[in-house]
Formats: C-alpha cells, sequence, structure tokens
C-alpha cells in the first residue's frame, strides 16, 4: 500500500512541478504566438506553425529560458542546477541563431539551385529542404524575454496559491 501511495504521490509531483510547467506554458504559448503572427503575416492559417521550427518568438528560447528562471526562482540563482540550466539554454539559444540559422539559409540556396536544374537532370525532382530551422537574434531575444515573463508569473501564481 505505501508503494500505491507513494506512486500517486510522485506522479501528482510532475502536476505541481513549477520549472517544468513554466517550461511547457512558455513553448506552447511561443508555438501559439508563431502561429498567430504568420496569420497576420500571411494572412492565411498554417498549422506548421504550431509545431515547426523557426519564426518569431523562438520557443526554444522560451522554453529552456522558463526552465532556467523557474529553477533560480525555485532553488535559487546561486546553484549548480540554474548554473547547468543557464549554460543549457544559452547552449540551445546560441545554436538555434547560429548553425541551425545558417543550415536553413544554405537549404534556401540548395533548394533554389535544384529549381533551377534541366527537368530531365537526376535532381531534378528532389524533395525540396526546410529552409525554416533557426532563429533570427531578435527572435531568440523575444523568445528569451517570453520564458522569463512566463517563468515569473508562474512563480508568482504558484506563490499565492502555495500560501
Amino acid at each position: 500500500m505505501d508503494d500505491v501511495s507513494a506512486s500517486s504521490s510522485s506522479s501528482s509531483s510532475i502536476f505541481r512541478n513549477y520549472a517544468l510547467i513554466s517550461a511547457l506554458i512558455s513553448f506552447l504559448l511561443a508555438q501559439s504566438i508563431k502561429f498567430f503572427t504568420a496569420w497576420y503575416k500571411d494572412r492565411r492559417w498554417d498549422a506548421k506553425q504550431l509545431i515547426g521550427p523557426g519564426g518569431m518568438p523562438s520557443s526554444h528560447s522560451a522554453t529552456v529560458t522558463a526552465l532556467a528562471v523557474a529553477i533560480g526562482f525555485q532553488d535559487g540563482f546561486g546553484g549548480s542546477l540554474f548554473a547547468t540550466a543557464m549554460i543549457l539554454a544559452c547552449v540551445v539559444m546560441y545554436d538555434s541563431s547560429g548553425v541551425r540559422l545558417h543550415a536553413g539559409r544554405q537549404a534556401e540556396v540548395l533548394n533554389q539551385i535544384v529549381f533551377e536544374l534541366p527537368a530531365e537532370h537526376p535532381l531534378a525532382d528532389t524533395r525540396p529542404l526546410r529552409e525554416l530551422l533557426g532563429h533570427t537574434p531578435p527572435q531568440v531575444i523575444a523568445g528569451a524575454l517570453l520564458g522569463f515573463l512566463t517563468a515569473s508569473i508562474a512563480y508568482l501564481i504558484d506563490k499565492a496559491i502555495s500560501q
């Protein structure tokens, strides 16, 4: 019986995990914002924006920033857990605005080259590469700000509920 109560206790604690919830909410908010900004920009609904990479704001940046900030609020900003989360956030944001952004730009060029090939060329009917892979620095900054705000608001809500 103790195992059952311990199991239900640990499974219910995941729903009270402030850092995890902050990160997930931040991800969902960023993806939702992308969906609506794509509609505003193109005047058409694009469901791929709900799950796809790239776009404004960066959901990667929002997620890892919310996680790091939530850990900082919960466990302190001087601990090794926060340091680990902060380094992870920096690596993810650097990667999304560096390597992945440039890989997407290379995909654009390659797609254009393949498009211009004569029909009889063996690569002429190659499926296009995904071009929207990374983020511009403003998209990364917007995602980080969204993550910070999400974790901060979630912290205030968590504190209010806990009292």
